[in-house]
């Protein structure tokens, strides 16, 4: 909920800045600058909840820890690349990537009823995947509208 919060909260401040500023409204700019603080708002959540996290990767995958700080440089790369002119459609097509590849994560989370805040398993269970899915198809469609359809 929080990241939703901060992309959207970020994207109307941002909205009304650069309309006072340039005169004009660029919404394709705005979503990229919300979209931006909400990447690096959720890597600081990697590296401050890193153990946590670590508990939503499959068994199977080594390296968990380093797994998680990982993701985080991808978010902040990934923030970075949406400013980029000539690497904003690649930046949006590899954050859809990463946005599909995350989801098993949430998914294992919400079977497990992991709380990473925590490093935990007394989550929110099931009625996480009610939100956390739509909420990965909605900065799905955001990256794509943002980066790619309307760069």
């Amino acid at each position: 909920m929080k990241p939703l919060i901060v992309l959207i909260a970020v994207f109307i401040i941002a909205f009304f800045i650069i309309k006072i500023t340039n005169g004009k409204s660029d919404l394709a700019l705005s979503a990229r600058v919300g979209m931006t603080v909400m990447l690096l708002f959720t890597a600081l959540g990697h590296f401050m909840f890193a153990d946590g996290m670590a508990l939503m990767i499959p068994e199977f995958i080594p390296f968990k820890k380093e797994l998680v700080y990982f993701t985080a440089i991808i978010e902040i790369m990934g923030a970075i690349g949406l400013h980029i002119s000539q690497f904003r459609v690649i930046t949006g097509w590899l954050l859809i990537v990463f946005f599909l590849a995350i989801l098993p994560a949430n998914i294992k989370a919400s079977l497990e009823e992991v709380n990473y805040q925590k490093g935990t398993f007394d989550g929110h269970g099931l009625t996480y995947l009610w939100f956390r899915i739509p909420l990965q198809i909605t900065f799905i469609v955001w990256i794509y509208l943002c980066s790619i359809k309307f760069a």
